[in-house]
């Protein structure tokens, strides 16, 4: 087996040429693609574009690098199912902009449409934070479901602590489903359960909007004192600051165990996350709340949906609300005019998938209380390496 680092498409204009679901041509990138669709657990499927997008850069402050694992054996036959460490889809929160370099491993230069006739069997995503948490690296790690118990996974991971520990990283972080194979992959290889989160899904086909309305006029009688603003895709340029302040309030999200720091936040941080989502073909639909008296923003929320290949669904990005203006049912209130603005401008989406963590029990009784249910469960892992 051979590892080989995955080189970037050259420009934004060839990416253009590629469809939804794949590349024009063959690559590792591409391999790994397909192993990450073959891999993925039910809910909204990604695009070529976004997966490409999300494996080659990212969104504020981080830098991304991929490998895939390349031999000429034979691919089995069996059962899909996640795995085994985030093998299945990617969500909004694992789109970062760093860049991928073309590497040297074993004297292969790797780049464009070659892989050298070996086929992909498995491989990897490092993200490493540059402005803040340095001392950590998110993986995603996916072994082809034919390819699996061979010790592909094991030499996967055993390559992606050596990287993370060239780049002077101490703690490794990953995500995977509680029904999958990444979760006993994972305590053999030392991990430590971290965090809890559920995914939930709301059938907009199905919910009850009489209900939905009426639920958000009483939640309004509580936030007389704010206005809201909205726009569709990136923010305009007068509220870059605005929303660097609102998204420095996802900082009080509790990540149960995770070694993790908060965030700062900048305009141009911002504006950066907003052009990687751009790149990926994502489409943002963006609320805030102003406090009427003062001006100053009291909270955002963010629904996204993919422009290429949304098949129906949508995810529910960030939602918060700064402190000093909570115990006014902001949360709720932005959220149900987001959706209603949001439903009104996307009618062929049927489905929003949002992520919850166990530990925020007022976040999850605002889902609750507009009709999300729970889709299913994933565990976050921290390794000390």
């Amino acid at each position: 087996m051979r590892m080989k680092r995955v080189a970037p498409i050259e420009n934004d204009a060839e990416q253009g040429e590629d469809g939804p679901d794949g590349p024009a041509g063959h690559s590792p990138l591409a391999g790994l693609y397909d192993i990450a669709r073959a891999c993925d657990h039910p809910g909204p499927a990604m695009s070529w574009r976004h997966f490409s997008a999300s494996v080659r850069s990212g969104s504020g402050g981080e830098r991304a690098e991929a490998w895939a694992a390349c031999d000429s054996g034979p691919i089995n036959s069996r059962p899909i199912n996640g795995g085994p460490i985030n093998g299945g889809p990617i969500n909004d929160r694992s789109i970062n902009d760093g860049h991928v370099d073309g590497g040297e491993v074993d004297g292969s230069q790797v780049g464009g449409d070659q892989v050298g006739g070996d086929q992909v069997v498995g491989g990897y995503v490092l993200h490493f934070p540059q402005d803040d948490n340095t001392h950590l690296a998110l993986l995603r790690l996916m072994t082809h479901p034919g390819r699996r118990r061979e010790g592909i996974g094991g030499a996967l991971l055993d390559h992606a602590i050596g990287r993370a520990r060239d780049e002077g990283r101490r703690v490794l972080i990953a995500e995977a489903p509680s029904d999958g194979p990444g979760t006993p992959f994972a305590k053999a290889r030392g991990f430590s359960p971290a965090s809890t989160e559920t995914r939930l899904v709301l059938d907009l086909r199905t919910a009850d909007w009489s209900g939905l309305e009426l639920l958000r006029a009483r939640a309004v009688r509580h936030a007389t004192d704010y206005s809201l603003e909205r726009w569709a895709g990136p923010t305009p340029d007068d509220l870059l600051g605005d929303m660097a302040r609102l998204a420095e309030g996802m900082n009080d999200e509790p990540l149960g165990d995770l070694a993790m720091e908060d965030q700062r936040w900048t305009a141009d941080r911002v504006r950066a996350r907003e052009e990687m989502l751009t790149r990926a073909g994502q489409r943002t639909y963006t609320m805030i709340a102003r406090c009427t008296a003062g001006g100053e923003p009291a909270g955002f929320t963010q629904l996204v949906v993919d422009a290429e290949r949304p098949e129906g669904w949508a995810r529910q990005g960030a939602t918060t609300v700064l402190a000093p203006h909570r115990g006014r049912r902001l949360g709720l209130v932005l959220k149900l005019a987001n959706i209603t603005w949001f439903r009104a401008c996307e009618p062929s989406v049927e489905r929003v998938i949002t992520w919850n963590s166990v530990a925020n029990p007022h976040m999850l009784a605002i889902n609750e209380a507009m009709g999300f249910e729970v889709f299913d469960t994933w565990h976050q892992w921290q390794l000390d390496i």
